[in-house]
């Protein structure tokens, strides 16, 4: 089998490149147009024995078509995530997460391959205790640009398929968390732990302390991808892919238990709203998917990745 993983340099990719699980894997081609971060040309330093092939080019390149034509599934990782900056970026997340799944998806219609899409619980806004992926039209509402290039991705991909076009599975990530090589600080729980590492004040939104919202462990979103592909769960759907619903006041309890002394500061956010929802995983459960994902063991990883740089590490952390 031969991979193409696009935005392979990102959050997810730079450590899924590590982490292939993959049957008759021989090829594994690498895109990344080294947006993000100067340094990213480092990861491919001590990769694993897959047959890596990198090209530096962007999705929306007409290089892309080669590639999706040698390949057998596509893992379209690249993507704009920054939820909370998109919405002075809609332009960059129209390009980037629209308009470039539409091209990547237009081309495995074309040479009849295999999608795997990215998309997020952010999607969700409701008032109900729990939602699931046949939720009613009610119950769908991104507060950001960011979860709305999704969810027209989402629906872009589920038409296709519908049409018999398309190969392809939707993961529906919560927020992730986790180390990675190609780590990102703007989702809420690695944001939280580097703050705290560097005596920073932690920024929480004004109504999110006990709002409970749906997060999902790095490892978890990794081995997902593994399953759909090894188990050709490409069937146009959408599964749910969470580890655990919490709330920040209990995100921040883990984290004081190894870092004291914080500080918070509670802040007012464009994309802010009030609802508090358990997104469900049964849909991804019952399909097979196994979830080993631990909150608490992700942020002790974490933080002691970081325990040399400004804090005092607590006794008996090491």
């Amino acid at each position: 089998m031969k991979l193409c993983i696009t935005g392979a340099f990102g959050y997810i990719g730079s450590r899924l490149i590590r982490n292939l699980s993959i049957k008759g894997l021989e090829k594994v081609y690498l895109v990344d147009n080294l947006s993000v971060q100067g340094y990213t040309p480092f990861y491919l330093f001590e990769l694993p024995n897959n047959n890596f092939i990198f090209e530096q080019t962007d999705i929306l390149s007409e290089k892309m078509e080669q590639f999706v034509k040698e390949c057998d599934v596509i893992i379209h990782l690249a993507a704009y995530t920054n939820a909370e900056a998109s919405v002075t970026a809609t332009e960059m997340a129209k390009r980037n997460n629209t308009e470039g799944t539409a091209y990547i998806a237009k081309l495995c219609c074309k040479y009849g391959k295999s999608l795997v899409f990215p998309s997020t619980t952010s999607i969700y806004a409701t008032s109900k205790s729990i939602v699931s992926e046949d939720c009613e039209k009610s119950d769908i509402g991104p507060q950001s640009p960011y979860g709305e290039s999704k969810l027209k991705s989402e629906r872009y991909l589920q038409d296709l398929a519908k049409n018999k076009k398309l190969s392809c599975v939707i993961l529906r990530f919560g927020s992730m968390f986790g180390y990675s090589v190609g780590m990102r600080l703007h989702t809420a729980i690695n944001k939280f732990i580097w703050q705290a590492s560097n005596g920073q004040e932690l920024r929480i939104w004004t109504t999110a302390l006990n709002q409970k919202r749906p997060y999902c462990a790095l490892e978890d979103g990794i081995n997902a991808i593994n399953y759909a592909i090894n188990k050709k769960i490409f069937d146009g759907n959408v599964y749910n892919i969470v580890t655990a619903n919490v709330t920040v006041k209990e995100i921040l309890d883990i984290i004081l238990s190894y870092v004291p002394k914080i500080k918070i500061k509670f802040i007012k956010s464009a994309i802010m709203n009030n609802l508090s929802y358990i997104v469900s995983n049964k849909k991804s459960i019952k399909k097979g998917f196994v979830y080993g994902g631990n909150l608490e063991r992700s942020i002790l990883e974490c933080l002691r990745k970081l325990k040399n740089v400004n804090f005092k590490v607590k006794k008996g952390f090491e």
